[in-house]
């Protein structure tokens, strides 16, 4: 007999990359399963993790979208489908992975599995199934079926220490008697051979532990059930599992709910690639304050992403599925802003629209409308501008009847406000209406961590655009972290995509940057005489050839000194060292 023979039935199997959410899924939705095989990308068994490994995993709390790569599974031994079960019964392994010809995975046997080939086809070899009988991790236990009824032949020790029941109180009695005398909730035994089948099914002992059972009919040789063999394993752990998801079925969908909002960050905003430890606290506010109606003022730079963070906070309110609607107040003319704030009627003005016109805060009605640089308005349209905020309706050009209005304003700038109130050149009280929760937005330069994943959305999203396959080498990244980006993540973007464009190669080198980054490149190759020298005359070549690419760059002692991060009189004693 191959083992392919031993397979009943189609074994439920999981990618390796699959997540800690997806194997509580499986074992919830398929209670049977002791383990749950893991199969490479190529289909090829890797492991297995058990309802125990699951448990752990939770207990640490890793979060739900771990892969499985990152937790603790049982590596899994494969053999060919039609290996000889002789072959496989000398093996040490709980349970056995089979493969086709191809390496694919095909199935999945347990040592239970192996000694019910035995009992059927080798009762001769009865040492050898003694020795694998008593060493099961599984219980397994074997009724005869005497006049009919299955009666207890042989129970091992870890049946015993599965069920808290002692074997002498149950062997040479009858299946129907114990379920009597409430040893066993049901027998499995009588179940199968009544349907002439294998059953499964989960049986409560007496000690009050429970166990998951697989009872199969063993037939002789002439086609008539003989014997029944049971395979039996705790699920105690398993079964808190069940009651620790249940109780927890609350936290487990908060949880998928923050998967999915960080699916829609990185997804839907595809500006938005945070890495430093300043950008991810200033999301983590952005994600606090989005779920609130609060009027937010984003304060930073030019280019820092701040349209990105205010639809960050849209996504991630209640109104994600209302309009959002940006203005740049900087790019409307002063006598046409507020006609498209606020609307008009028609006839309002010569040359308006005979039907009149929406405004862009009653287009965004019920959802998110985001003011950028709003330090640009005028003092007049800010005087209306307050009146919105606090009263929450708008008066169209022309019109007569206030509208009532649902919006949640957002606004952003890279002027000092509070500069700007003190010059009388922005109104004081609305500046506090606007500053309810105040975000300052960090420039590149003061976030270096983000600048390594931002190239690599940039260059990737060029790549997919021009279906290119480029990249950019190490001294191109280290310049790249060395420059101080006075124009941002827009600059960053830009750079990148120049340097995409203009490389002709597939490796984008510095080169193809802009001088001024370039230089900043420090890997400096140095080139010896000989392959082995003495290592005073190396630290030499390296201390010469910095104080000169020093100088050399910027022409003075100070300057030159404070970028090695050395004392000037250093510096000077060291130069004159290497001239003389």
């Amino acid at each position: 007999m191959k083992a392919k023979d031993l397979l009943t039935s189609i074994t439920t199997a999981l990618s390796i990359n699959a997540t800690l959410f997806e194997v509580i899924s499986t074992f919830s939705s398929h209670t049977q399963l002791n383990v749950v095989p893991l199969i490479s990308t190529e289909y090829k068994p890797v492991g297995l993790i058990t309802p125990g490994q699951l448990a752990k995993a939770i207990q640490r709390g890793c979060p739900h979208e771990t892969p499985i790569s990152k937790l603790s599974y049982t590596p899994v031994t494969s053999f060919h489908e039609d290996t000889p079960i002789d072959a496989l019964n000398h093996q040490s392994f709980d349970y056995i992975a089979l493969h086709d010809d191809g390496g694919q995975f095909t199935g999945l046997l347990n040592q239970s599995d192996i000694a019910l080939s035995i009992l059927r086809n080798k009762n001769q070899e009865l040492l050898v199934m003694e020795a694998f009988f008593e060493s099961s991790y599984d219980g397994i236990y074997i009724t005869q079926i005497v006049d009919g009824r299955p009666k207890t032949l042989r129970i091992n020790a870890s049946y015993e220490r599965i069920t808290g029941l002692n074997r002498s109180l149950m062997l040479n009695r009858y299946m129907d008697d114990l379920v009597k005398d409430n040893f066993i909730s049901e027998s499995g035994s009588l179940a199968a051979l009544k349907k002439g089948k294998p059953v499964t099914l989960i049986q409560t002992f007496k000690s009050g532990l429970k166990g998951l059972i697989t009872s199969t009919p063993v037939a002789d040789e002439n086609g008539k059930v003989s014997m029944v063999a049971t395979n039996v394993r705790d699920i105690t752990e398993l079964s808190d599992l069940k009651n620790k998801l249940d109780q927890n079925k609350k936290l487990a969908e908060k949880y998928y709910s923050e998967i999915e909002a960080m699916k829609d960050q990185f997804l839907q905003t595809p500006g938005l690639k945070a890495k430093d430890p300043k950008m991810l606290e200033i999301l983590h506010l952005a994600r606090k304050v989005s779920k609130i109606d609060s009027t937010i003022l984003l304060l930073g730079e030019s280019g820092v992403g701040k349209e990105e963070i205010a639809k960050y906070i849209h996504k991630n309110s209640l109104r994600n599925d209302k309009p959002f609607i940006k203005i740049n107040c900087s790019a409307i003319p002063d006598n046409l802003i507020e006609s498209e704030l606020f609307g008009y009627e028609k006839g309002a003005f010569t040359g308006a629209n005979n039907n009149g016109k929406k405004g862009l805060f009653e287009v965004a009605n019920t959802g998110t409308i985001f003011l950028d640089e709003i330090g640009e308005l005028s003092l007049d349209i800010q005087v209306k501008l307050l009146r919105v905020l606090q009263e929450q309706e708008i008066t169209k050009v022309g019109g007569l009847s206030p509208i009532k209005i649902d919006v949640r304003v957002i606004s952003a700038t890279n002027k000092d406000l509070k500069n700007m109130v003190k010059e009388k050149k922005f109104r004081e009280d609305l500046f506090y209406r606007l500053n309810v929760v105040p975000v300052s937005i960090p420039p590149l330069r003061d976030r270096k961590e983000d600048i390594f994943p931002l190239v690599s959305h940039f260059i990737k999203r060029i790549n997919e655009k021009y279906k290119w396959n480029k990249s950019f080498s190490r001294d191109a990244l280290d310049a790249f972290y060395a420059y101080s980006w006075p124009g941002n993540v827009r600059e960053l973007g830009n750079i990148v995509e120049r340097a995409a464009v203009m490389s002709s190669d597939q490796l984008i080198t510095c080169d193809n940057l802009p001088s001024i980054i370039a230089s900043l490149n420090t890997i400096m190759p140095l080139r010896f005489d000989s392959e082995i020298m003495p290592l005073d005359s190396a630290l030499g070549i390296v201390e010469k050839d910095l104080i000169d690419k020093a100088y050399d760059k910027f022409g003075n002692v100070r300057d030159a000194a404070k970028a090695l991060n050395i004392a000037p009189s250093t510096f000077v004693r060291k130069r004159k060292k290497y001239i003389d």
